[in-house]
């Protein structure tokens, strides 16, 4: 029935590029302009939080190395660029859900290892406030959507934001930290001792969210977070003092991370 019904539903409502209007073939690929615009993440990127780096790079990036990250692997889909934009600025503003499906595919390219390692997916949370706001937790909607698609399980509440933080634009990584501190912890009753955590959020910046989340994920009992977007903030679009350092520091020899 279902696959009957995925039919008609696509003979009345063709699926649409998942950038723009342009018909495709079927739900969640880009049309050929999009996808050439696309600048998906491929190697070389940090071995840690997944960012890309330029010819010849490897290893950890420079804020990376300069200040622990409590998860132990972040990957991406596509450099956090024009296009990445017209995917996820409509999602998380304009109420169209309707892409939700399609980023999660996006996702399990870079999150393939990842997905089939998890004992969890949890989302990045929403203070209550933002979330009467927006109606709905985007980071929530793709994780839901990736653990249908990846048969894993799910649970939307294993995080909470006890705290509403002010916005992070423009701040380097130890100052979204500071701000973020004590903002996130793991619900009480949430079933996480032991599990592999897949951290699912739409973008990742300088890491400092993910960074918490993790640490309120692990003090909450789970065995081990790794993170997964849709996309990432590269290295030169950081705030000024990442930015900074992330120029002014060699990246170290590749890490065999565990």
């Amino acid at each position: 029935m279902k696959p009957l019904l995925r039919w008609m539903l696509d003979t009345v409502l063709p699926p649409s590029c998942l950038a723009c209007d342009a018909p495709v073939e079927r739900e969640g690929q880009f049309c050929l302009n999009c996808f050439r615009a696309a600048n998906f993440i491929t190697e070389p990127v940090c071995a840690l939080c997944g960012v890309p780096m330029g010819p010849g790079g490897g290893g950890c990036c420079a804020p990376c190395l300069a200040q622990p990250r409590a998860f132990a692997s972040a990957r991406a889909a596509l450099s956090y660029d024009e296009t990445a934009r017209k995917l996820l600025l409509p999602l998380k503003y304009a109420d169209h859900t309707e892409a939700v499906r399609g980023l999660a595919e996006l996702m399990r390219r870079p999150g393939r290892e990842m997905i089939a390692a998890c004992t969890l997916i949890v989302p990045v949370p929403l203070h209550l406030s933002r979330l009467r706001g927006r109606r709905f937790n985007q980071a929530a909607l793709l994780a839901v959507a990736l653990a249908r698609a990846a048969a894993r399980p799910v649970d939307v509440e294993a995080l909470e934001r006890v705290r509403a933080t002010a916005p992070l634009e423009g701040l380097g990584l130890s100052a979204r930290a500071a701000e973020l501190s004590g903002a996130i912890r793991a619900r009480a009753g949430a079933r996480l001792a032991g599990q592999r955590v897949l951290l699912i959020d739409d973008v990742m910046t300088s890491g400092a969210t993910a960074d918490e989340c993790a640490r309120a994920l692990l003090a909450g009992g789970a065995a081990r977070v790794e993170v997964l977007t849709v996309a990432r903030v590269g290295l030169r679009d950081l705030p000024p003092p990442e930015r900074a350092r992330a120029e002014g520091m060699k990246t170290a020899p590749r890490l065999g991370l565990a």
